[in-house]
């Protein structure tokens, strides 16, 4: 009989003590989050083969965790006195507010368009694992000595 006390002992605790931790320690980070610490970028292009050559370079060149290209979008816009409907692709990017400079240069660098759309919206808050990955992924804007 005491043996199966203590081996219940022996599993049971250590097995509490670290839910426990992993729930306060998930508590203590989510709400620590400073809202607008990460943003999302838009970005349109006129196919899929230029967005992906923007995503892989924004990605490589750790300025964005993640793009999404979402296609068969139609942009209805003016431009040189004239309205315009065009078939593009949407690229969201999931980045650090801090590297939004660098990211909107790398983009209109590698961008077709005389004029290319790159808008962002700070996160206000989201999964906590999640942001911790964007963090992760794309390091923090190096101060400029």
């Amino acid at each position: 009989m005491q043996w199966k006390v203590l081996f219940m002992v022996g599993v049971f605790v250590p097995l509490v003590f670290s839910v426990t931790r992993r729930l306060l320690s998930s508590m203590a980070s989510s709400s620590s989050y400073v809202s607008g610490t990460h943003s999302m970028a838009f970005v349109t292009a006129p196919n899929t083969e230029v967005a992906k050559k923007i995503a892989g370079g924004l990605v490589k060149n750790k300025l964005a965790a993640c793009v999404n290209i979402i296609p068969n979008i139609v942009s209805v816009y003016e431009w040189k006195e004239e309205i315009n409907e065009d078939p593009e692709v949407l690229m969201m990017i999931k980045t650090r507010t801090s590297r939004l400079e660098e990211l909107t240069k790398f983009v209109k660098e590698n961008h077709p368009y005389d004029v290319c759309e790159v808008i962002s919206s700070p996160i206000a808050q989201g999964n906590q694992p999640y942001l911790d990955w964007i963090s992760e992924i794309v390091p923090e804007k190096k101060s400029s000595d």
